[in-house]
């Protein structure tokens, strides 16, 4: 029971970790943003470029708004990781704008975009790695594939390359940049994905090997 109640104990922490992870990715790259940033991004920035709040709450609204489509879709109420996913990136994304000073030549932008495309895919290596419920835009992806008919790739495509175009013609950063991390954020988060496993799996079967001494029953010696 102890050790089934530790091993929840340690996804849940990997989970939680690894979405503030790929919050902070984001928000680097929305500081380098003279490349452009993420798809989803995009949008979200483009719509508080023109209706206020924030960039995190855009991305709660969004995710909000999806997860409410593909729970009457499919029938079903949302996972509880799909529900922190939408909260806490949003929640983080906003903190770590907050904190963050945007760079001031392009050379840095350059570098502070590509730190934040890496630690994206770390990110979300971490958080999946776990498996505690999809977020709500892969969610989407897969309700798009069930409707349509559609492969999965064709579906995340279509997808990612429809709320691009809407958040350009919101006025949001679309770049080369924007064109990268969708082509290449799936290719990266397939090395660091299985690195996050063999992680996950390394620190369960220590916190295995620790139970098994604090309950080895203890020998009494008569020099003792």
């Amino acid at each position: 029971m102890r050790k089934t109640m530790d091993n929840k104990k340690l996804r849940w922490s990997f989970f939680t970790i690894g979405l503030i992870i790929l919050a902070f990715g984001i928000s680097l790259t929305i500081q380098g943003r003279a490349l452009g940033i993420g798809p989803w991004d995009v949008f979200h920035y483009g719509l508080y470029e023109q209706l206020g709040l924030t960039i995190g709450s855009w991305s709660i609204i969004a995710g909000i708004t999806i997860v409410v489509a593909t729970s009457i879709f499919y029938r079903q109420l949302p996972k509880l990781g799909t529900i922190l996913n939408m909260i806490l990136i949003g929640v983080f994304i906003d903190i770590f704008n907050w904190m963050l000073v945007e760079p001031e030549t392009l050379a840095m932008q350059i570098t502070v975009f590509a730190l934040g495309t890496l630690i994206m895919a770390f990110g979300i290596g971490i958080y999946v790695a776990p498996d505690l419920g999809a977020g709500p835009r892969d969610s989407f992806m897969l309700m798009l594939s069930d409707v349509l008919g559609w492969k999965i790739s064709t579906s995340r495509n279509v997808m990612e390359v429809s709320v691009a175009v809407l958040g350009w013609l919101l006025q949001g950063p679309v770049g080369v940049g924007t064109v990268f991390i969708a082509l290449m954020l799936g290719t990266m988060v397939g090395y660091s994905l299985p690195m996050a496993k063999r992680l996950l799996k390394f620190f369960m079967k220590k916190g295995e090997k620790n139970e098994n001494i604090d309950q080895r029953t203890l020998r009494s010696y008569d020099n003792d």
